[in-house]
């Protein structure tokens, strides 16, 4: 169930990066030149008080000198490649594994 919980995650951070590289896709045609929107630029144009949340958060149990520049480069980061990794941790993460001797050592 766990696993299936992870996968679905991944599914649905995938799904959500697809979409950000077509949306970049998209407005990098219109422009005629390479546009990349950042993942802090995306969260805040979506959902800028839960961007707010997640950052008074992160301050209130990191150490300043982890989470400001840590936060701050995934933030600057474009948003399909962190949602892509995202989804690529997830799915590792809910992966089934495979036995080193198959079934043998289950007879």
């Amino acid at each position: 169930m766990i696993r299936f919980i992870f996968r679905l995650f991944a599914l649905i951070f995938l799904a959500v990066a697809v979409i950000a590289a077509v949306v970049d896709t998209s407005r990098s045609i219109a422009a005629s030149k390479l546009v990349l929107t950042s993942l802090g630029k995306g969260w805040a144009d979506l959902a800028p008080d839960s961007l707010n949340a997640t950052q008074a958060f992160i301050q209130s149990k990191l150490p300043l000198a982890i989470n400001d520049p840590a936060f701050l480069f995934l933030l600057a980061m474009p948003a399909a490649a962190v949602l892509a990794v995202l989804a690529a941790i997830f799915y590792a993460i809910g992966a089934k594994r495979e036995r080193p001797f198959g079934n043998f050592a289950a007879r």
